[in-house]
């Protein structure tokens, strides 16, 4: 090899290299961060404070569910850690609206809960396909939608339920339409003492992680928050519930750890006032964002628990949320009262 060539070669390994360190070194640390963030021990009063919550499908309400059903929900309840029910209501019309006929059941579970569960809230989950990302969907910049959404929210408490819970995605971190959207709903549900609650996204493992990924997504997709602005929600609402799965983690361990840093960058901007629920994966799937091996709700409970404890154990309006009831199995049940409960 003459000494041109020689040069060449020389300046075209140390590009590789370099390619291949920005590639590959990281995410080795923060694989290896997240596994140190799963290890350690758990603390013994990091365990349910019986404000936990659970995700059902729209059955509940459209008439398939019968009397035998709500024994069965009520027996699996006894002694669970759970408060709030969100039963899907919706989903809302893209203007905004809500057929009353979506609902037609609403009243035989909201009486049947408070007769069989006392204590159990029924709140409505109402969401919708977001236009944040593509043509279709609710346009949270019209004003219109918004009024038209806050209206949907009274339809709700009027026909009977004890709350409502918002999961609005694709939603993008920093949307302050969003934010007026909820300074809204709440002025309604204080003055019906009713909770406002919201399913809210991940947050930004590393800082400006949502930024880079709209950057680099051909559709501007962003799949975190920032801690900022996860805060900014938590503090106009009484519940938020992180969709803690979906991560894209390979192994049970390494997503253990994720929702333990979730966990502690979600409990550092939520105020003392707020309801913070970590999600549970009680669903199994395998695909590009969600591996069930991997995804375990042994490994959730777990990494809640370790987040806890290293970050506020102290945190009375702290539980978990898990979705969802027609996808559960009796492992994730099992794994959910031996973990927390």
């Amino acid at each position: 090899m003459d000494g041109r060539l020689r040069r060449v070669w020389r300046r075209g390994r140390w590009f590789v290299l370099g390619v291949v360190l920005l590639l590959v070194v990281p995410p080795l640390f923060g694989a290896l961060a997240l596994r140190v963030s799963y290890a350690g021990d758990l603390r013994d009063d990091a365990r349910t404070r019986g404000k936990d919550a659970f995700w059902i499908g729209h059955a509940w309400v459209d008439g398939r569910k019968k009397d035998a059903d709500l024994a069965a929900l009520a027996a699996r309840l006894k002694d669970s850690g759970i408060r709030d029910l969100y039963v899907h209501a919706g989903p809302l019309e893209h203007d905004g609206t809500l057929p009353a006929a979506k609902y037609p059941r609403a009243r035989w579970l909201i009486d049947g809960v408070h007769r069989a569960m006392p204590g159990i809230r029924v709140q409505a989950w109402l969401g919708d396909v977001l236009a944040s990302e593509g043509p279709v969907g609710l346009r949270l910049e019209d004003a219109g939608a918004r009024r038209a959404v806050v209206g949907s929210a009274r339809q709700i408490l009027d026909a009977g339920f004890d709350g409502v819970h918002f999961d609005l995605e694709p939603l993008h971190s920093d949307d302050r339409d969003y934010l007026s959207l909820l300074d809204e709903l709440g002025k309604l549900t204080r003055a019906r003492k009713a909770p406002l609650s919201v399913a809210a996204h991940q947050i930004d493992p590393l800082p400006g992680a949502h930024t880079a990924l709209g950057a680099l997504s051909s559709n501007g997709s962003e799949k975190w928050w920032s801690q900022e602005f996860f805060g900014e929600v938590a503090r106009r609402v009484d519940q938020i519930a992180v969709m803690s799965y979906d991560t894209w983690m390979p192994l049970e361990s390494l997503y253990g750890g994720y929702v333990a840093q979730q966990t502690a960058l979600a409990l550092e901007v939520t105020p003392e006032s707020t309801d913070l629920l970590m999600g549970l994966p009680f669903f199994h799937e395998d695909d590009l964002g969600h591996h069930e091996d991997a995804e375990t709700v042994a490994a959730a409970v777990k990494g809640a628990r370790l987040g806890l404890g290293r970050t506020d154990p102290g945190r009375e309006r702290f539980g978990l949320a898990l979705y969802v009831d027609f996808a559960a199995r009796e492992e994730d049940w099992a794994a959910y009262r031996a973990g927390w409960l």
